[in-house]
């Protein structure tokens, strides 16, 4: 009999590990277009037990909770890292920003790429001149050009179970013109801000390709700022809110892509999870004992970048930034002291706090460290869990990182299902979309 037990164990991790394992067909009408209004009005799907689940809205998402639970948020805040220009001959460019590599120096992925030839200029747009300030992320080139057409974040670093381990390096490239130890230093002074004033026209931003990224195909791009003004100043005047392509037709506003609790510039996609709070319901779970902290992991080219290999295992994240913060790092502790129980608000925070635990070596006698660097953390079933005790979610791409992230907690059969189920009842899917709760009683 135990023979048979090891057998299923070993065929159930193989087939975990197949990424044709983690495919579904879902009705294009079921693409959320435009979110929630309020926003907390979205629906819930709450598993609360290895074989139940219930239907609810996420505005009684304190129903669900314990006094002394710890809600643990991503409170990135997404850029306007879609640009618009053109080269000096007139042909037509699109940008997507990923990470600043020195000041006013940025790795971005490029459309048309093989035309941007090192030395290329390019001239970019205001809004206003393209007649709108949310943009779709649509086929750029680069290494993850197909995760454009898809999903929405993560990044990694992992134990010797599941693949590789991080140790926090900043990301390095090819020219040193763009090499920093502290990429986020200058991102940190971006301004919260709406788009700046002033006429269009009245102000330029210029770039200039001086190098080729390999890992992720993209260019670095050296933006020419004129005298008196700041990058910063002219992104939030001529950048676009990037939107995932499968947002085909939304009426959203760029504050609709950013979760009410939004502090630190850097992501190029949004922690969907949290678009779901608002003010009204982080307050109520406060005055229920269901407590608060924030971390930061900006969503970056690890969102775009496909699982490419029908051996997932095999897959190689980018890493993204993370700062998991001292404070943070009390709460967590005090929290599991008292027998709390750790609820992740969305994959990245999930990939911000068992980043953190596993860039710590282990018999530290410590679950967590303050942490403060990058991540490659590729979580899939067999994951061994660190911090994370439960999970609220959207609804994933099929052979995402981000479904095989999901799979790790409930398991990959259970999740499938359980989206068989969300389909059947008309739930509302991806950025926009409704809303899991996986509580820990749920857990595989």
């Amino acid at each position: 009999m135990g023979e048979i037990t090891q057998m299923n164990s070993e065929k159930r991790m193989t087939n975990d590990q197949l990424l044709s394992n983690y495919d579904y067909e879902l009705p294009p009408e079921l693409i959320a277009q435009t979110p929630a209004v309020p926003r907390d009005s979205s629906r819930l799907l709450v598993v609360d037990s290895p074989t139940s689940h219930a239907h609810s809205i996420f505005h009684n998402l304190p129903d669900w909770l314990l006094p002394g639970d710890l809600l643990v948020l991503n409170n990135t805040r997404v850029i306007p890292a879609r640009l618009y220009g053109h080269k000096s001959t007139g042909a037509p460019v699109e940008i997507l920003l990923l990470e600043e590599q020195q000041n006013n120096c940025w790795l971005a992925l490029v459309k048309p790429g093989k035309r941007l030839k090192l030395g290329a200029e390019i001239l970019f747009y205001s809004p206003q001149e393209m007649g709108n300030g949310v943009a779709q992320l649509r086929g750029y080139e680069g290494k993850g050009d197909k995760e454009t057409r898809g999903q929405g974040g993560q990044g990694g670093q992992v134990d010797g179970e599941t693949g590789r381990r991080g140790d926090g390096e900043n990301f390095s490239i090819n020219n040193a013109q763009c090499s920093m130890p502290n990429a986020q230093s200058k991102i940190q002074n971006y301004p919260a801000t709406e788009q700046s004033q002033g006429k269009s026209g009245e102000f330029t931003l210029k770039a200039k390709v001086i190098d080729r990224d390999e890992a992720t195909g993209g260019r670095i791009l050296q933006f020419q700022i004129p005298p008196g003004k700041s990058f910063w100043q002219l992104l939030d005047r001529f950048g676009q809110m990037p939107l995932p392509p499968y947002i085909t037709s939304s009426q959203a506003q760029p504050s609709q892509y950013q979760t009410v609790y939004a502090q630190q510039p850097g992501a190029v996609a949004a922690p969907t999870a949290g678009l779901h709070f608002t003010d009204e319901l982080l307050q109520r779970l406060q005055s229920r004992g269901i407590k608060q902290a924030y971390v930061t992991l900006h969503v970056g080219v690890g969102t775009f970048r496909p699982v490419e290999i029908e051996d997932i295992t095999a897959h190689a994240m980018h890493q993204e930034w993370l700062e998991v913060t001292k404070t943070a790092v009390e709460q967590i502790e005090q929290t599991k002291a008292r027998g709390g129980r750790i609820i992740a608000v969305g994959t990245t925070a999930v990939r911000a706090l068992e980043g953190a635990a596993n860039a710590m070596p282990r018999g530290m006698g410590k679950l967590l460290f303050p942490f403060r660097g990058k991540t490659d953390l590729f979580i899939y079933p067999g994951y061994r869990w660190r911090v994370v005790d439960g999970l609220i979610t959207n609804f994933h791409l099929p052979r995402s990182s981000l479904l095989m992230l999901v799979s790790a907690l409930v398991g990959r059969g259970r999740l499938l299902a359980l989206y068989q189920e969300a389909m059947r009842e008309r739930y509302r899917f991806y950025s926009f979309g409704d809303a899991m709760l996986i509580l820990p009683a749920a857990r595989e």
